[in-house]
């Protein structure tokens, strides 16, 4: 029996038990008392009407459940950020799906909200892939308008989307089963075709109330904006139905009609599972931070636990090789988190990016982009070697050239934190701000510019000295004091459900579900055939 195995399976288990009862409670969205008002009115909830609309037996990849979580404690809460969204397959097509939840402050729309959103607009352009809108919104939430509305970043910049996928050729379809209210009734009616359920759904720009203090004129919902004044008298709408199912049954009709569209080909053969058994990955990852093989990773995610790596005997610190995941081609980069020693007998430590690394991974990425393989990269980085004898090799130099081959990278990139994300560690490794199509992290992955020990100690540092110049003494237990507080809060911020809040990863995934968003994210990247040549610039050398 292996006492660390089973100490690290112990811990992964149980963060991964708080991640299902957080998730729980962020399904229940604004509550019981909302969710019974939505059944009262004959209403799915958002959640339900996706269910519904979903094939059976198909992957549905939610994407931002727990945006905004953690998040406007004084207004209440902002569940999911009032949108269950995600890719799933309707009628046999993948596409995402959008739908506004209700029960959360009756659809509207947070800040978080606004941003949520355009990150599934953005997943549809890069990809190609229908979008489904389940609209049921009160407008932008009034009391934080100014977080929301004016710029470029905010919802008017949906309606913008809304043209430019037009444009594009992606279709999309609106079901408006609920309000659509103000700037939004615009994004229905920008789609390429609406549908409405009579007595709930209802667009226009100013609702009853808004009217008579605007003219004076009394006006009720239906006759305002109801499914029968936009389906026979305005003609902005093109369907009305009965029912919530009606609808969606509709909108499924609409989907298996949708022409077959040149894909990008990237290269897949039939899916053969890992040799080695993926549930050692609970086992295999330590709880501690000690070090460990990612090989051993990455032969439980790749099928046939069959990884050709790409030279093997140099750059140790970084893992590079081909492999295949549920039957796609994948090209993958990994930190190593052994310890290692290379052919000069230096010690390498694991997580730390050398200047041999780096530049092998620079090269690998080349290749994979010359041979048009996707990329998934495998995060457990602590930053790049630091010290004289690095800076006189040129480390920065080196960095830069791997920095450089991630952001110029034109084939998908797939990247999973499953464990420490710092520094200009995350960049090189594909982090957020580099552009990977999906991203998603462990239960036990921390992102921060660097780890909680240092980073405390350095802002006590910072701290301590500024209470001495104004003249106050700062005793050992008032230090300690203050590097614990100091201490807590910078490893709150680390953790990946303040990243999963700001949508600074997709999500937060059980280990095992490693393999089906690598492969549901290729999947979708095949939809979009435009690979443009890779030009990587001025290259440091």
């Amino acid at each position: 029996m292996d006492i660390q195995f089973n100490r690290n399976e112990d811990v992964m288990k149980l963060a991964l038990s708080e991640m299902k009862q957080r998730l729980a409670k962020i399904y229940e969205g604004g509550g019981k008392k909302s969710i019974e008002k939505q059944k009262e009115r004959n209403k799915l909830t958002a959640r339900e009407r996706i269910n519904y609309l979903c094939d059976a037996d198909t992957p549905f990849i939610e994407i931002g459940a727990f945006a905004g979580y953690d998040m406007y404690v004084a207004e209440g809460g902002c569940p999911a950020g009032g949108t269950v969204a995600g890719i799933g397959y309707v009628s046999g097509r993948q596409c995402v799906i959008v739908a506004n939840d209700q029960t959360v402050k009756a659809g509207a729309w947070f800040p978080v909200t606004g941003k949520k959103n355009l990150r599934m607009q953005e997943i549809a352009m890069e990809n190609h892939l229908p979008v489904i809108y389940l609209v049921d919104s009160a407008g932008v939430y009034l009391p934080m308008q100014d977080e929301i509305f004016p710029d470029k970043e905010h919802f008017g910049r949906i309606f913008r989307n809304n043209a430019r996928m037009s444009a594009m050729g992606i279709t999309q379809i609106a079901a408006v089963m609920g309000a659509c209210v103000a700037g939004g009734a615009y994004l229905p009616i920008m789609s390429d075709e609406t549908l409405m359920v009579e007595g709930n759904g209802s667009i226009f720009l100013a609702g009853p109330y808004l009217v008579k203090a605007a003219i004076g004129e009394d006006v009720d919902i239906e006759t305002l904006g109801g499914a029968v004044t936009h389906t026979e008298i305005s003609g902005i709408a093109d369907y009305k139905f009965k029912t919530e199912q009606e609808c969606l049954d509709e909108v499924k009709k609409l989907m298996s009609k949708l022409g077959e569209k040149k894909k990008a080909g990237f290269d897949r053969v039939a899916s053969k599972p890992p040799k080695k058994n993926p549930e050692d990955l609970y086992g295999l990852f330590p709880a501690d931070g000690k070090p460990y093989d990612m090989l051993d990773v990455i032969e439980r995610i790749v099928d046939e636990s069959d990884f050709d790596q790409f030279k093997q005997d140099y750059g140790k610190t970084i893992l590079c090789g081909y492999a295949r995941i549920d039957g796609w081609a994948v090209g993958i980069v990994a930190n190593q988190r052994t310890i290692v020693k290379n052919k000069k007998n230096e010690m390498q430590l694991g997580g730390v990016i050398y200047n041999d690394s780096a530049d092998k991974a620079a090269r690998f990425i080349l290749n994979c982009n010359q041979k048009k393989i996707p990329l998934v990269f495998l995060q457990d980085v602590t930053g790049f070697m630091v010290g004289s004898r690095s800076e006189h090799s040129g480390i920065i130099k080196d960095g830069a050239k791997l920095v450089n081959a991630v952001a110029n990278s034109v084939v998908p990139k797939i990247t999973i934190i499953v464990g420490n994300s710092f520094g200009a560690g995350n960049y090189a490794m594909c982090g957020k701000a580099y552009d990977p199509r999906f991203i998603y992290a462990w239960p036990q992955a921390k992102i921060a510019v660097m780890g909680g020990e240092q980073a405390a100690k350095t802002l006590l540092q910072i701290q301590v000295a500024a209470m001495k110049s104004k003249g106050k003494e700062v005793s050992a237990e008032d230090e300690k004091q203050l590097l614990d507080e100091i201490k807590g809060r910078y490893e709150k911020q680390t953790t990946p459900y303040y990243a999963a809040a700001r949508l600074w990863v997709d999500g937060i995934i059980d280990p095992l579900e490693t393999r089906r968003v690598i492969s549901e994210g290729i999947a979708a990247a095949n939809h979009n055939p435009e690979v443009e040549g890779m030009r990587v610039g001025m290259f440091q050398v």
